[in-house]
């Protein structure tokens, strides 16, 4: 069965950071492409980080900001974020893909407040 199921989200002051985790399982994760998207309010899903291997790639809202790893040995990914911003309030999801595979994680809720 597959699992993706994350964790980490919560109320953080701007400026401040979270780490949010991801936990897979049910499939071979090294061979996947690994991302995290968000959704706000009243908008869209997005697409912010992804990884495959070593390689990296964020959407310019969240460079230089954001972080994303992956232990393929723990079948974890993780999204690091500093100077979090108002804006960075959403429902953060993690994804997997592989060819015409994907699966979603039930997203977890970050909200930036002062």
């Amino acid at each position: 069965q597959v699992q993706l199921v994350e964790s980490g989200g919560g109320l953080v002051q701007p400026g401040g950071s979270l780490r949010l985790s991801c936990a897979a399982s049910g499939f071979t994760f090294s061979r996947f492409t690994m991302r995290w998207y968000r959704q706000a309010p009243g908008q869209e899903r997005k697409l912010i980080a992804g990884m495959l291997n070593h390689v990296q790639v964020y959407a310019d809202s969240v460079k230089g900001r954001f972080t994303i790893s992956r232990d393929n040995i723990k079948n974890m990914l993780y999204l690091q974020m500093h100077s979090l911003k108002d804006e960075d309030t959403a429902v953060y999801y993690c994804n997997a893909l592989y060819g015409p595979l994907a699966y979603w994680g039930q997203g977890t809720q970050v909200t930036v407040s002062s």
